[in-house]
């Protein structure tokens, strides 16, 4: 694979900050690498908590996704895309539209068309919670412990959720349950796609995520899937996390 360039694109609940390792490391490698902020989330995670961006009241799902179209349009050539969480979904989608020349979603949400287990739910309610109508969502330090940072003592957790957690727009959290453009065709051919789990995430369970890779049915497309041991939703910024950047790496390697 010719391409050498990376785009990284972050999911719910942080922001492109997330992702400096990251950046670092491929860039190392000789990738050029971009780190695009979704919209309303751009900023140093802390300062988004004291003024919560009004803009995120009106943040949907094909707002994101054209955002990030519009960003990719103007690279020199196809990206590679890297997407956590809700950043897997906009992979799959952006793999869907043939945006890109390959695609790693890790502990991925599900488009429309793959439904979440009842734990899925549950456990994102707060943010999904329709009661609330469309004013912004901060989680709490416990939710945060409980969703991202449970392989953390809730002390490391609390210092963890000051650096990392970003207010985010319950719309664009709601949006894949109702929108059409989130249900994606998952038997036409499409470029490679790696699936990563961890196996203690609670958001999305590592075989859901599994569950995810196998509805894509075309036989001619590569759809792998890794599942790493231990590893939490905050498995790109959890100790180890160069382990899973070294698959992608070596995965990527692999299709050249």
């Amino acid at each position: 694979m010719k391409t050498k360039t990376i785009v990284l694109i972050h999911g719910l609940f942080v922001n492109n900050r997330s992702w400096k390792e990251w950046e670092n490391y491929f860039e190392a490698q000789g990738y050029t690498v971009h780190t695009p902020s979704n919209p309303g989330h751009d900023g140093d995670p802390r300062q988004l908590k004291m003024s919560i961006p009004s803009e995120l009241k009106n943040v949907g799902f094909d707002d994101t996704v054209d955002n990030l179209v519009k960003f990719i349009d103007t690279l020199p050539e196809k990206p590679i895309i890297i997407g956590h969480s809700f950043g897997g979904l906009m992979v799959q989608k952006l793999i869907d539209m043939g945006k890109a020349v390959a695609g790693v979603s890790i502990d991925g949400a599900p488009p429309k068309n793959v439904m979440a287990p009842f734990s899925t739910v549950k456990i994102v309610w707060p943010v999904v919670n329709f009661f609330k109508g469309n004013s912004p969502f901060l989680g709490t330090k416990e939710w945060y412990h409980k969703a991202f940072f449970n392989n953390y003592s809730k002390e490391e957790s609390d210092a963890l959720y000051e650096v990392v957690a970003a207010p985010e727009s319950r719309k664009l959290a709601r949006d894949p349950l109702f929108k059409s453009s989130a249900k994606l065709d998952l038997s036409k051919p499409h470029e490679p796609l790696l699936f990563i789990a961890g196996s203690q995430d609670n958001i999305f369970p590592a075989n859901f995520s599994k569950k995810i890779a196998g509805s894509y049915k075309n036989k001619n497309s590569i759809v792998d899937f890794k599942e790493f041991e231990g590893r939490s939703h905050f498995i790109c910024g959890e100790k180890g996390w160069e382990e899973v950047a070294e698959y992608i790496l070596n995965w990527l390697g692999k299709l050249n």
